[in-house]
């Protein structure tokens, strides 16, 4: 059984990944306990069902652009969006203690690990690449099975969180490789946990446009008018309806009064326009 003093959040993947990791850099002054689920789905699922759960979420990579799935996720589930997390993805190349990476056979991790390690890996020719479900599930599965010969690429969290040796560190090819999260819970638990209203500075939103000429045109000139700021706009085709989209909108904002009028402005110009959640935007620490 859980600790109930803790916070319980959600991630996607198993203890040590890169949602566990995210999670315990956003919430650092708190004490949280990780509920690991399979898929995106399934969590969400749990966060519809338990209230006492906060979730986190990928929702964009720099590489590998944004994760379609959990837009449409955060749509069809009654949750708020409370805030943001964007962390570098660095990975290492770790194997069970006391081996040379020269003695391995065989690395293992997800296949988007493995593509964003290439360069490294094509460097050690007897490292054949076995795709596997997940960065940590990798490494865990390593540990678990005592396996020699094996290595995992992964975060560094999974690498100590299983007692593998780190043999060498930041072997990803692209360096500026940052992931954005979102952290999501029930319109109750925002109550409590989310930002205050002083502090919010950022909002998504969904919507959908009438088939009218100019309608995005008209929409954006709008937010423009009422100092808004497009941090992000994605478009996701509507399933049954061809040729038709929904449009998800990162906004930023200085004034909360300019953002609430310029959402009422907007609104009658759209089609089931909805706030997914409002929130305070990840600060970037700039290098000393």
């Amino acid at each position: 059984m859980g600790d109930d003093s803790k916070l319980k959040v959600t991630i996607q993947g198993v203890a040590g990944c890169f949602h566990d990791a995210a999670a315990r850099e956003y919430f650092n002054n708190k004490e949280i306990e990780t509920v690991p689920f399979n898929t995106f789905p399934d969590m969400f699922d749990a966060l519809d069902t338990d209230a006492s759960l906060v979730g986190i979420v990928a929702i964009e990579n720099t590489i590998a652009g944004s994760i379609l799935q959990n837009h449409e996720l955060l749509r069809q589930h009654n949750l708020r969006i409370i805030g943001e997390h964007k962390k570098r993805i660095s990975h290492v190349l770790a194997a069970l203690p006391g081996q040379s990476i020269e003695s391995l056979t065989e690395v293992n991790s997800h296949p988007m690990a493995l593509m964003q390690c290439e360069v490294f890996l094509r460097h050690h020719k007897n490292l054949k690449m076995i795709e596997s479900f997940d960065t940590a599930g990798s490494a865990k599965d390593i540990a678990e099975k005592n396996l020699k010969g094996h290595a995992a690429v992964c975060g560094e969290l999974a690498a100590d969180l299983y007692g593998l040796e780190i043999l060498e560190k930041g072997i990803e090819t692209n360096k500026r490789n940052f992931t954005r999260f979102l952290i999501v819970s029930n319109s109750l638990l925002a109550s409590e946990i989310g930002p205050q209203e002083k502090d919010i500075n950022k909002s998504s939103i969904v919507f959908t446009l009438p088939h009218t000429g100019g309608a995005l045109s008209k929409v954006l000139t709008i937010l423009s008018f009422y100092d808004i700021n497009l941090s992000k706009i994605q478009s996701v085709p509507i399933i049954g309806r061809e040729w038709e989209y929904r449009f998800y909108v990162d906004l930023t904002f200085k004034s909360m009064v300019r953002y609430h009028q310029a959402i009422e402005a907007v609104r009658p110009l759209t089609n089931e326009l909805v706030i997914l959640g409002e929130y305070k935007e990840f600060e970037t620490q700039q290098a000393s």
